[in-house]
């Protein structure tokens, strides 16, 4: 079981594509801009999509999968591809993006019988299912609602990404409730920014540090997501000084995370 990091950046800009997580070749966590570095063939393989909130840089590949792959799915008589997501999120789906104005409504196209994209609601707790593997919803805090995800190997260990977060004692009560192989956290802005991230509900390294206190286990590799572009430096520096004997990785598009 494999997951690739499509995208992993805060903002977009040239090489640094918003959050898009790819399990195995058929399961997208989140549908960023990195989606767009998948080929057309990729593309036609992905079945289920899993959307951590509505904000804009973790959904915009989702429209433009449904309109690309739409024909050969349709000619192929396949299923639609499965969105799921928390029903406030799918709401904003529905409400300003699948509207007809910004964008088609795929889920009606081609057809309201057999359109190219079906919206399934999911909740905080909920294990997903898809063939042997699972995906737990993780709480997340974020300026609208919003989840992370946990998958779990083979081996019975669990990958576990934030999503957008602020500070979240939820999320870190679940995760000492599970045995980790991987930790793909947000760091959003640097400590200058404090402020501006506690507004935005996003992490800055002092806040980081301070959920990380006393629990993370200093052999667990830990990945950095979502860090705007232009301050990785800073950030970076900031949680390597902060988190010591930790040693955080920033994470870049192209990682293959092997889970076992």
């Amino acid at each position: 079981m494999n997951i690739t990091a499509l995208g992993c950046a805060g903002s977009l800009a040239a090489g640094h594509d918003t959050t898009a997580f790819l399990l195995d070749d058929d399961v997208l966590l989140d549908a960023g801009s990195g989606v767009g570095t998948l080929g057309i063939e990729a593309l036609l393989r992905i079945d289920h999509v899993l959307l951590s909130h509505s904000h804009i840089d973790h959904i915009l590949g989702l429209p433009l999968l449904a309109d690309t792959v739409l024909r050969q799915r349709t000619l192929a008589g396949r299923p639609p591809i499965q969105v799921h997501a928390l029903e406030p999120t799918l709401a904003a789906l529905r409400r300003h993006l699948f509207n007809g104005v910004l964008w088609p409504d795929f889920t009606r196209l081609p057809s309201a019988e057999h359109p190219v994209l079906s919206l399934h609601p999911c909740h905080i707790g909920q294990v997903l299912a898809f063939g042997a593997r699972r995906i737990e919803v993780l709480p997340a805090r974020h300026t609208v609602p919003a989840c992370g995800f946990a998958v779990q190997g083979p081996a019975g260990r669990w990958w576990a990404y934030s999503g957008d977060t602020g500070p979240n004692p939820a999320l870190w009560h679940r995760l000492r409730q599970l045995p980790l192989s991987h930790l793909v956290v947000e760091c959003a802005f640097d400590d200058d920014e404090f402020e501006l991230a506690d507004r935005a509900l996003h992490l800055c390294p002092r806040q980081l540090r301070t959920e990380l206190q006393d629990w993370l286990p200093l052999e667990l590799p830990l990945y950095i997501t979502h860090i705007k572009p232009g301050i990785e430096p800073k950030v970076m520096g900031a949680l390597s000084a902060q988190l010591h004997p930790l040693v955080p990785r920033a994470l870049h598009g192209g990682q293959v995370f092997q889970l076992d």
